[in-house]
């Protein structure tokens, strides 16, 4: 089952936090294992099924970078570790952005490193930018042409998160 139908939520980049997590307790709350524990095995069974794909649904769409991957993937446009192709400008900026990381580092410059975690937010929402109004759209995601620019974004993103995860 997916997890916008199990969670009765409309298929949204944005999701609806305090609604996720309204359905989440109540979904929670019906099918937790120890309200069937005189249930057969076969019940059992499907009701963790149920509860343990409830918290992996629900801790995916807390994210919002989970939550667009996830959607990305139910729409047969990404695949779970695929190698996807950045373009050649980015990936040279990101070259220099390491180059300036690892100079910062081995002069132990905190100015420097803070001018890099400024320059990748700003990166960060230079690229949000680009596909606000497809993620704050408030209807399902579209067709594949359209969310093509979201699974950029995702990609990039992941990138200056592990420069980002490096300056820490």
């Amino acid at each position: 089952m997916r997890y916008f139908e199990l969670l009765d939520l409309p298929i949204r980049f944005r999701v609806d936090k305090a609604l996720l997590t309204r359905q989440y307790f109540r979904l929670q709350k019906q099918y937790h294992p120890d309200y069937f524990a005189d249930a057969d095995e076969a019940e059992q069974a499907r009701v963790m099924e149920v509860s343990s794909l409830l918290n992996k649904a629900y801790k995916t769409l807390q994210d919002p970078d989970e939550t667009i991957k996830y959607i990305l993937m139910e729409k047969g446009l990404m695949q779970e570790e695929e190698k996807y192709p950045l373009p050649n400008d980015f990936l040279m900026d990101m070259m220099e952005l390491n180059e300036a990381l690892m100079d910062a580092k081995m002069e132990d410059d905190t100015d420097a490193i803070d001018r890099i975690r400024q320059t990748i937010a700003q990166n960060e929402q230079d690229l949000y930018a680009h596909i606000a109004s497809i993620v704050e759209a408030d209807q399902e995601p579209m067709a594949e042409e359209t969310l093509l620019p979201v699974k950029d974004y995702y990609y990039k993103k992941k990138y200056l998160k592990r420069i980002l995860a490096g300056l820490n």
